[in-house]
């Protein structure tokens, strides 16, 4: 064979293998790529998935949550009717140590209208506080006793009031009190009374 053909069978050889090799890499580039791609789809399904698992699982405890906090037709019938009754007295006087019908207290108030559905609450607004289940603001329903202190705010609970309406996401709430100055009104959980809330109790709890 001659030289020069050898040289020619040389370089197409090598040719060849170059070829081969870029292939190779370029394929392996495209390789990793798409299993590049495959991981960033996976990265995102999976935060996906945990977003709608956290999604249901909050939504069960929510579901849970009204479950516990529901009322049967005939408690919630009462519950409605002691509200009407608690509001029949709004502008009445308050007076210390007062039990209504004509003038109340703050205790005085709460345990006259529950009176009216044949539950029994104690005097003082500190001994209802030990009444009934304790509650969490988040749990609030219409009807429950809420509690704050007293015009002293280091001496503990010292008013009550009954609930009149509660957003449980906002965690606000109205309520109905004997006011020392105004009387029987409706007021807010906000401002003044934010400071002085301690907590609620339910006493219908079925």
């Amino acid at each position: 064979m001659k030289f020069p053909n050898i040289l020619s069978i040389l370089f197409l050889a090598v040719g060849a293998l170059s070829a081969s090799g870029q292939g190779h890499h370029t394929l392996n580039a495209h390789e990793a790529a798409h299993k590049a791609q495959l991981a960033n789809v996976k990265s995102k399904m999976d935060k996906n998935v945990i977003k709608d698992f956290i999604r249901q699982d909050v939504d069960r405890r929510e579901s849970d949550i009204l479950e516990e906090n529901k009322l049967s037709s005939e408690s919630t019938a009462m519950v409605r009717d002691l509200l009407k009754e608690a509001r029949s007295h709004m502008g009445k006087r308050y007076r210390r140590g007062a039990k209504g019908p004509s003038a109340f207290d703050c205790s005085g108030f709460s345990s006259y209208v529950y009176r009216q559905f044949g539950y029994d609450l104690n005097a003082s607004s500190q001994a209802q506080y030990t009444q009934g289940e304790a509650i969490s603001t988040k749990e609030l329903r219409e009807g429950d006793l809420v509690f704050f202190t007293g015009r002293n705010r280091r001496r503990g609970v010292g008013h009550v009031g009954i609930v009149v309406s509660a957003d449980n996401e906002k965690g606000t709430f109205t309520f109905i009190h004997a006011s020392t100055s105004r009387g029987i009104r409706i007021d807010t959980n906000s401002g003044y009374y934010s400071s002085r809330y301690i907590g609620a109790r339910r006493i219908i709890t079925e």
